[in-house]
């Protein structure tokens, strides 16, 4: 995405962030005040459309165990579209995101549908 900056997180810079975080408070608050500190937040901006459905499909891919390629072949999806996908450079249209759910909801009735075809 333009403009976007990547970092590394390493295991150490991670327990580093951890550590700099007053978990006590984040739980003790209400919606209403996590709410509230995020729209006040300018970088906590919302998920775009295309965002929110790259993370449900990594989730159900994830919720699976595969990774991108035994995905892709598993249910016979290009795996360049499914990086595409997941890495939201690309939105899912509607046709694919209605058989990613049905993938999510039955995947082994697809598998055997696609095994039949």
């Amino acid at each position: 995405m333009a403009g976007e900056v990547r970092i590394t997180v390493t295991p150490e810079k991670l327990k580093e962030i951890d550590a700099s975080v007053d978990w006590k408070r984040i739980h003790a608050m209400t919606e209403a005040e996590i709410e509230t500190a995020i729209a006040s937040d300018p970088d906590a901006s919302p998920l775009t459309e295309t965002e929110g459905m790259a993370l449900r499909l990594q989730a159900v891919r994830k919720r699976l165990g595969l990774s991108q390629p035994e995905f892709a072949e598993r249910f016979h999806i290009p795996v360049g579209t499914l990086r595409d996908w997941e890495q939201a450079r690309r939105r899912i249209d509607a046709a694919a995101w209605a058989y990613i759910q049905v993938i999510d909801n039955e995947p082994e009735a697809v598998l055997r549908a696609l095994q039949a075809a």
